[in-house]
C-alpha cells in the first residue's frame, strides 16, 4: 500500500508543471509501475488470505480501491491536459510554419528590390529579430525552412557588401552626430536645471542616439564606453535628487503624523472645553496647525494622501464639536439673555421708586443674581451697558433724591431748632395749660420728621434738655415724669432711620415686662393659698396684696405706654 502511495505522491508532482507535453514518458512510466505494483500487491493478499485459510485464521485483506481510483483519476486529467496542450502546440507549429514562410518571403522582396543600406538593415534586423522570436514548427519543416532562410542571409549580406562604401560614409556621419550627442549630454550633466527637464532631455537624447546608425567599428567601444559614462554619471545626478528627495519626503511626512496627533489631542480637549475662551484657544491652535500642515512639503504620494484623509476628518471632528457645542451653547444663551433682560428691566423700573432703602436693596441683590446668571456670549457686551445704564440711572435717580433729602434734613434742623427755641422760652401759668403747651411742642416737634444723621443725637439731645427743663419747672410728680420722659422716647424712635426695628423692640420688651409682672402676680397668689387662716397670715395676705397692687399698677403703665406706641 506505501508503494502504491508513493507511486500516487510521484505522479501528483506533475499537477503544477504547466508544461506537460515532454512529461508524457515519465507519466506513463508511473501508471505502468503503478499497474505493475497494484498487481504484485494483489497476488500478495490473494496468497496471504489462503494462507490464512489454511490455518483457519480470519484475514482483513487490503482495500486498494481508493488509492486505485485517485491514481487513475490524476492520471487522466494530466493525461486529457497533456492531450489539450498537444493539439495547441500543433495549432501554434502550423501558425509559426505560415509566418516564418512569410518572413522569408519578404527577406527576398529586400534583397530584390532594396538598395539603400540602411532601411534594408533595418529591414533586416526586424525580420531577424522576429525570425529568432517565432517559436517551432513542425518537425518535417525544420530543416528545408531554416536552410532556406540561411541560403537568404548568405545572399542579403553579399548584396550588402556592395554598398560598403556607401554605409563607411554613413558610419562616419554617424560617428560625428554620436559625438554631438556626447556633447550634449556632457553639458546636461553640468547644468543645474530642474530634474524633471533633465530627466525629460536625457529620454531625448538617449532616443537620438539609438536612432543614429552604427559607427566604425575601431570607434564602437571608446565612443559607447563614453556614452555610457556619461549617461551613469547623469543617472547618479538624478538618484541623488530623489534619494535627497526621498529623505525630505520622510522628515515631511513625520512632521505631518505629528500635526495628525496634535490636531486629535486637541479633539480630545474640546469634547470637555465649555467655555468661549477655552473654545476660541482651541480653534487659535487649530488655525496654527492648518497654516503649519501647509507649509510642510509633500509627502510619498500614497502616505500623503492618508494622512491628508487622517486631517481632514480630524479637522471635521473638531468643527463639528464646535458647532454641536455651539448649538447647546445657543440653547444655553437664550435662558440666560432672557433672565438678564428680566433683571434689566427691573433694574431700569427702580430709578422711578419712592422707598430708596429698599429700591438700593434690591438693586444689590440684582448685580449679585446678574452674576449668578453666567456669560451669554457675544451679546454679554451689549447686555452688559445696559443693565450697568440701568443701574447708574438708578444711583443717578437717588442721588439726585438724596441732595434733595438733605435739603429738607437742613430745613427740619432749623425747625426742630426753632421748637427747641420756643420750648426754651415758653412760660406756663398753671401746670395744666404747661403740660397741654408742651405736648404740643412736643408733636410739633416729631411731625418735623428726619435731619442730619449727623446732627441727630445733638438735636434730640438739645430738645431733652429744653424739655425736662420746662416739665421742671411746672413741678411734675415722678408718674408723670416717667410718662413725659417715655412720650419723649417714642417721639425720638420715630424720627431714626430704624424707627420700625426700634419700635418692635420696643414692644416686645414692654410685652415681656408686662408678661413678668403677671408671673409674678400668679405667683404670688399662688403661694398665699398654702397658708392657713390666721392673725400672721391675714397680715401676710395684706402684705402681698399691696405688692400685688403695685405690680397691678405698673402693668396698667405698661399697658398704657404699649398704646403709645403706633399701631397698637
Amino acid at each position: 500500500m506505501e508503494q502504491l502511495k508513493e507511486i500516487l505522491s510521484q505522479l501528483q508532482v506533475f499537477e503544477t508543471r504547466e508544461d506537460l507535453i515532454p512529461n508524457g514518458k515519465a507519466i506513463n512510466d508511473l501508471k505502468i509501475l503503478f499497474e505493475d505494483t497494484l498487481l504484485e500487491e494483489e497476488r500478495l493478499q490473494q496468497i496471504a488470505a489462503l494462507e490464512a485459510r489454511e490455518r483457519g485464521e480470519s484475514f482483513d485483506s487490503l482495500d486498494f480501491t481508493e488509492v486505485k481510483q485517485a491514481f487513475l483519476g490524476l492520471y487522466k486529467t494530466l493525461h486529457e491536459q497533456r492531450k489539450q496542450q498537444l493539439v495547441l502546440k500543433e495549432a501554434l507549429e502550423k501558425e509559426n510554419l505560415k509566418l516564418k514562410k512569410n518572413l522569408i518571403e519578404d527577406l527576398k522582396k529586400i534583397i530584390e528590390s532594396e538598395e539603400h543600406i540602411g532601411s534594408a538593415f533595418n529591414a533586416y534586423k526586424s525580420i531577424h529579430e522576429t525570425w529568432k522570436k517565432v517559436g517551432d514548427i513542425p518537425r518535417e519543416y525544420r530543416d528545408t525552412l531554416q536552410k532556406e532562410y540561411s541560403r537568404l542571409i548568405e545572399i542579403f549580406f553579399y548584396t550588402m557588401r556592395i554598398y560598403q562604401e556607401i554605409k563607411s560614409h554613413d558610419y562616419k556621419r554617424n560617428l560625428q552626430n554620436k559625438q554631438l550627442i556626447l556633447h550634449k549630454l556632457q553639458q546636461l550633466r553640468n547644468e543645474e536645471e530642474d530634474i524633471k527637464t533633465v530627466e525629460q532631455q536625457l529620454r531625448v537624447l538617449q532616443d537620438e542616439w539609438e536612432e543614429i546608425g552604427p559607427v566604425p567599428n575601431e570607434e564602437w567601444e571608446a565612443i559607447k564606453a563614453k556614452y555610457w559614462e556619461i549617461v551613469r554619471q547623469i543617472y547618479d545626478k538624478i538618484n541623488a535628487h530623489y534619494e535627497a528627495q526621498r529623505q525630505e519626503y520622510e522628515k515631511n511626512i513625520e512632521a505631518k503624523k505629528a500635526l495628525v496627533q496634535e490636531l486629535q489631542g486637541i479633539c480630545d480637549k474640546a469634547t470637555t472645553a465649555s467655555s468661549f475662551k477655552e473654545w476660541d484657544a482651541l480653534v487659535e491652535q487649530v488655525k496654527t496647525i492648518q497654516e503649519a500642515y501647509k507649509k510642510v512639503g509633500p509627502g510619498v504620494r500614497k502616505e500623503n494622501e492618508s494622512l491628508w484623509k487622517q486631517f481632514r476628518a480630524a479637522n471635521d471632528a473638531f468643527f463639528e464639536l464646535k458647532k454641536n457645542n455651539a448649538k447647546e451653547q445657543q440653547a444655553l444663551f437664550s435662558e440666560r439673555i432672557e433672565a438678564k433682560k428680566n433683571v434689566i428691566t427691573e433694574a431700569a423700573q427702580l430709578k422711578i421708586t419712592t422707598d430708596w432703602k429698599e429700591a438700593t436693596h434690591r438693586i444689590i441683590q440684582l448685580q449679585k443674581q446678574w452674576k449668578t446668571l453666567g456669560n451669554t456670549g457675544r451679546a454679554e457686551n451689549k447686555l452688559w451697558s445696559q443693565f450697568r445704564e440701568a443701574c447708574d440711572a438708578f444711583f443717578a435717580a437717588k442721588d439726585s433724591a438724596n441732595a434733595e433729602a438733605e435739603k429738607a434734613l437742613e430745613v427740619n434742623f432749623q425747625l426742630k431748632q426753632a421748637v427747641i427755641e420756643k420750648i426754651k422760652t415758653f412760660q406756663a401759668e398753671d401746670k395744666s395749660e404747661g403740660l397741654t403747651q408742651l405736648k404740643a411742642f412736643s408733636a410739633e416737634f416729631t411731625a418735623i420728621g428726619h435731619v442730619p444723621i449727623a446732627q441727630k443725637d445733638s438735636i434730640y439731645n438739645e430738645y431733652k434738655a429744653a424739655l425736662d427743663q420746662a416739665y421742671e419747672g411746672l413741678k411734675l410728680n415722678q408718674k408723670e415724669r416717667e410718662h413725659y420722659d417715655f412720650k419723649a422716647k417714642v417721639d425720638q424712635i420715630l424720627t431714626s432711620n430704624d424707627r420700625d426695628k426700634q419700635l418692635q423692640r420696643e414692644r416686645m420688651e414692654l410685652r415681656k415686662n408686662i408678661e413678668r409682672h403677671e408671673q409674678e402676680i400668679n405667683r404670688m397668689e399662688t403661694n398665699l393659698a398654702f397658708f392657713a387662716r390666721s392673725k400672721g397670715a391675714d397680715a401676710l395676705r395684706q402684705e402681698v396684696a399691696v405688692k400685688v397692687q403695685g405690680i397691678q399698677d405698673q402693668i396698667t403703665t405698661l399697658k398704657q405706654r404699649l398704646k403709645m406706641l403706633p399701631n397698637e
